[in-house]
C-alpha cells in the first residue's frame, strides 16, 4: 500500500505527466460541450403554427393552432414556443400571419392592444357613445372598462326675470336624477384616444368612457349635450353591477327626464 501511495505521488508531481492528463481532461469537456451543443441546435423542438391564414383585428383560436417540430436554428426572433400565449389572443393591427407561420410576440395581442377593439364589444342594433370625462368625474380613474356605471342628468330650469309670473320663484330650477342604468363601460381613453389602463406607467388622464346604447337613449344623451341653455350635464356613478353573476339589462331609469328633454328639444326622424 506504501508502495503505492509513494509511486502514485511521483505521478502526480511529474509535471509532464499532470500536463498530459490536463490536456486530456480540457479535451473532454470541450467534447462532452461540443456534443451537447450540437445536440441542442439539431434536435427539434415543438412549436405552435398557423394552420391558416390569420387576418388582422381576428382572435385566434385553437382550431387555428397546431404544432411542429423545427430545428431550433428557426427560432429566430421573438417566437413564441407555447400556445397557451397564442389561443384566445388575437392578430395585431395591419397584420396577416400567413397559412404555415410560426408565431412572434408582435403579431399576437390582447384584445385591449387593438386601436378598435370596442366594435368587438357591443350588440347589433346599438350605438356607440363617447361621454366626455375627467379624473374627477371617474372617481380619480375608479371606472374601468368593463365596469358598469348609471348615468345621472343634471339640468338648470332658468327663471325668465322679464316674466313677471315667474317672480315668485325663490331661484332657478336644478333638476337632477338617475337617467340610465346599467351602462357596461367599453373603454376609458385619454385625449389622444390611448386606453388609460394600458400602460400605467404613463400615468394616463382619462378624458373619454366610451359605452354603447340604443339608438333612443343615444339621441337622448345627444339632445342633453346640446342643451347649453340649460347647464345640462351628464354625470356617471360607478356600481358594483360587474360582480354580480348576471349583470341587470339596461334600462331608461326615468321616464320624466326622458319627456322633459324630448319637451324641450326637437328631432327630425327624416
Amino acid at each position: 500500500m506504501g508502495n503505492l501511495s509513494t509511486s502514485l505521488k511521483k505521478f502526480l508531481q511529474n509535471k509532464n505527466t499532470v500536463t498530459v492528463v490536463g490536456v486530456i481532461l480540457a479535451i473532454v469537456v470541450l467534447y462532452v460541450a461540443y456534443t451537447i451543443r450540437i445536440r441542442s441546435s439539431i434536435n427539434p423542438v415543438s412549436v405552435p403554427y398557423a394552420t391558416e391564414k390569420i387576418y388582422s383585428g381576428t382572435q385566434i383560436t385553437k382550431n387555428q393552432v397546431g404544432t411542429i417540430e423545427v430545428p431550433p436554428s428557426m427560432l429566430e426572433g421573438e417566437v413564441i414556443t407555447d400556445a397557451s400565449q397564442i389561443i384566445d389572443k388575437y392578430a395585431a393591427a395591419d397584420t396577416v400571419i400567413p397559412e404555415g407561420s410560426l408565431f412572434y410576440k408582435s403579431a399576437v395581442v390582447e384584445k385591449e392592444q387593438l386601436p378598435d377593439n370596442i366594435i368587438l364589444e357591443y350588440p347589433k342594433g346599438y350605438v356607440l357613445y363617447n361621454l366626455t370625462v375627467n379624473s374627477n368625474s371617474t372617481y380619480g380613474n375608479s371606472i374601468y372598462p368593463g365596469n358598469y356605471i348609471d348615468i345621472y342628468f343634471k339640468a338648470v330650469n332658468k327663471i325668465d326675470e322679464s316674466d313677471q309670473t315667474q317672480l315668485t320663484a325663490a331661484a332657478d330650477q336644478v333638476i337632477l336624477g338617475k337617467f340610465i342604468s346599467n351602462i357596461k363601460v367599453l373603454a376609458v381613453r385619454d385625449s389622444t384616444g390611448k386606453p388609460v389602463f394600458q400602460n400605467l406607467d404613463e400615468n394616463r388622464t382619462p378624458a373619454m368612457v366610451i359605452f354603447a346604447v340604443p339608438e333612443e337613449y343615444y339621441i337622448l344623451l345627444k339632445k342633453s349635450e346640446f342643451m347649453q341653455t340649460y347647464d345640462t350635464t351628464l354625470i356617471p356613478v360607478p356600481t358594483n353591477e360587474s360582480l354580480k353573476d348576471e349583470p341587470a339589462d339596461l334600462e331608461m331609469s326615468s321616464d320624466t327626464l326622458k319627456n322633459w328633454i324630448n319637451n324641450h328639444t326637437y328631432y327630425d326622424v327624416n
